[in-house]
């Protein structure tokens, strides 16, 4: 008896799972009806014609990089070609002594050097901007410490002391308040009395370490030339420059209203009819972010920061008399709109979102022109400059998609001049910290709080190219998934933090 009501009661509880089964198998299939009936009504009247529309925008703006990138292409082959050398284009006559007037013959020259709690790096910056080879009482070093660490206050302190014992005219400033970032703190700087004394001034920041011929190399220039209003040297990674004073004032000097105040003042400058000359061969050593969070701040600053400045310049550009109309297009469509608006929302809207979106949507297609030729011509174009890291390409690639939807996010904000439009993080530097004594100290490990570890619109990205690739296994025909599943892996890579997490010696 007990066995035959175990039998029937084994069966009702199997009966009711399979019963439960059906049930939800029913809702299931219910729940994807619905989805598929709602986005049968919805695909054909709204998605379709909105992907087309978005297509087209996607392409024009191609075609805009394209050319962008073909004529800066021609230009840099043309200049490489048959350009002279700075010293041809320019009297270059080297700075000579005067028995008679003996060091009053070289101009004076102030060295700006601002830094916000950089313990790791002061003393290399200090160093090498007081090991500069000048006469020494024609020169003056500017410490602009803003940093807000007490400890890191005295150190930088005493390390101005040091040098000033070994006879350098330095001078460490401070101020109470941080307006204006590192903008204000350089005209800030400006405004002190032994300024005035000055004939060019010489910005380094925290991280650069210049030559010691630095200034013999581009004092000459601006000597010799004066309608030049900056000589800017090429970083290791990036540029540095020697400012004509008198150039700097006529241009409004200093100014603090976006993140890229060096940009805002080379573009008043130049509208006030002042030429630049870029020095290729005289290198100056500097630092990358050493971190993926470093490197996303630095990126904000530079996507959102022109961004911005073009909104705010754009009918002053307009409305300028000193320059040529050609220079005034230059400036507007090429220099911002088509290189800092136009390259960071495309690369992401057209490469990430509407490419992927036309495999799930097949009544849209892009053109193979489109699709395929454009970028990769745009891609050839720029590795070109970098032939040793062709091999790095694929992976560049990857890199530069992912990132753009950061660099999109901040241009926007740019234009919008939205809340964190002004947002000014410096960027975390190393130095020499991980530099063991004999060289073999252990890669450090940079330790995260799993906040800063996830990016959730990289996640969601990584996500939606997954599911793009999965439709397209199973109902695409041009095996598009190969590029969208490792895209996804490249999104999810970056929305975990899985770069920068170590920190190699060198």
């Amino acid at each position: 008896m007990f066995h035959f009501l175990k039998s029937i009661s084994w069966g009702l509880l199997v009966s009711c799972l399979f019963s439960d089964m059906e049930a939800f198998q029913g809702t299931r299939d219910d729940i994807s009806f619905q989805v598929g009936l709602i986005w049968s009504q919805v695909k054909e009247p709204v998605i379709v014609p909105l992907l087309r529309v978005a297509v087209f925008a996607c392409l024009g703006m191609s075609l805009m990089m394209l050319v962008e990138r073909v004529y800066m292409g021609l230009v840099i082959c043309l200049v490489k070609l048959f350009g002279r050398r700075p010293e041809k284009r320019y009297k270059w006559e080297p700075m000579k002594d005067d028995v008679e007037l003996g060091n009053s013959t070289y101009p004076m020259v102030l060295v700006q050097v601002p830094m916000y709690n950089e313990r790791e790096v002061y003393q290399l910056s200090i160093g090498a901007a007081c090991g500069l080879s000048w006469p020494s009482d024609r020169i003056i070093i500017q410490i602009l410490d803003d940093s807000t660490d007490p400890s890191i206050k005295e150190l930088v302190q005493m390390e101005c002391s040091r040098w000033a014992s070994k006879g350098v005219n330095i001078k460490y400033e401070v101020r109470d308040n941080r307006n204006g970032y590192k903008a204000g703190a350089l005209k800030e700087g400006m405004k002190r009395s032994y300024v005035k004394q000055c004939d060019y001034v010489a910005i380094f920041d925290a991280d650069f370490q210049p030559e010691p011929d630095f200034l013999w190399r581009t004092v000459p220039f601006l000597v010799n030339n004066p309608e030049l209003g900056l000589v800017q040297a090429r970083w290791k990674f990036g540029t540095a420059g020697l400012w004509r004073i008198s150039a700097l004032n006529e241009a409004g000097g200093w100014k603090d209203r976006t993140t890229v105040e060096d940009m805002d003042l080379a573009v008043r400058a130049s509208l006030k009819g002042w030429k630049f000359l870029y020095l290729a061969n005289l290198k100056v050593k500097n630092e990358l972010p050493s971190t993926l969070k470093a490197y996303r701040y630095q990126q904000h600053r530079w996507s959102c920061g022109p961004a911005n400045l073009f909104k705010k310049m754009v009918m002053e550009i307009m409305r300028n008399k000193k320059v040529s109309l050609w220079k005034k297009i230059y400036v507007i469509y090429s220099f911002f709109f088509v290189r800092k608006v136009v390259a960071h929302i495309n690369t992401f809207v057209f490469y990430c979102i509407v490419l992927p979106a036309t495999v799930v949507v097949p009544e849209v297609t892009v053109p193979k022109w489109g699709a395929v030729y454009i970028p990769s011509i745009i891609t050839l174009l720029n590795a070109v400059g970098t032939p040793r890291s062709l091999h790095l390409l694929v992976f560049w690639i990857l890199f530069e998609n992912t990132m753009s939807l950061h660099r999109t996010k901040a241009t926007i904000i740019g234009l919008l001049e939205a809340s964190r439009v002004n947002e000014w993080i410096v960027t975390e530097k190393l130095g020499d910290a991980l530099k063991g004594k004999g060289g073999g100290k252990a890669p450090k490990k940079i330790r995260f709080r799993i906040g800063d570890r996830i990016h959730m619109l990289e996640l969601l990205v990584g996500f939606y190219l997954f599911f793009c690739g999965c439709y397209d296994v199973m109902f695409g025909k041009d095996r598009f998934y190969i590029f969208l599943f490792i895209q996804s892996i490249a999104f999810f890579i970056m929305a975990f933090g899985y770069v920068g997490t170590i920190v190699p010696n060198s």
